[in-house]
């Protein structure tokens, strides 16, 4: 009544290419550029931040982070996005402070996890920063 399928199927025909493949990157790799997304987003927060409030410790913040993140990818600055209109609201710098705190604080884990010394130096200090702009006792 029905024909049989007469070709393989799409499934076991990739199956063979995916066993032979293996990882293409190491754990450390990846922790690497974790760590540096996280940095990256974590400085686009603070150069929007350094938009609505401006401050020389926001300044040498930004430097510092994009140093690092141009480290972690092995000289490659990273992409930098244009802050939005000023307007600097309480409750909007107050949500900034939230995201940044806890973009650093995800920083900081993945940093100590691939045992990135500088990574993590830097991302408690903007951790602190942040939970002191935040009112948040000093936890770290």
């Amino acid at each position: 009544m029905y024909e049989p399928i007469r070709t393989k199927s799409v499934h076991t025909m990739a199956e063979p290419c995916r066993r032979t493949r293996g990882p293409q990157r190491s754990r450390e790799e990846e922790l690497d550029i974790r760590l540096a997304g996280h940095l990256t987003a974590l400085l686009t927060v603070t150069d929007e931040l350094r938009a609505l409030t401006p401050s020389p410790a926001l300044d040498e913040a930004a430097q510092r982070l994009a140093d690092r993140v141009t480290a972690l990818n092995d000289g490659r600055s990273p992409l930098r996005a244009t802050p939005t209109a000023p307007g600097a609201t309480a409750p909007r710098v107050t949500a900034l402070h939230q995201r940044a705190h806890t973009l650093a604080g995800q920083a900081l884990v993945v940093a100590t996890s691939c045992g990135d010394a500088t990574g993590a130096a830097l991302a408690a200090e903007r951790l602190r920063a942040h939970a002191a702009a935040l009112g948040i006792p000093d936890a770290v």
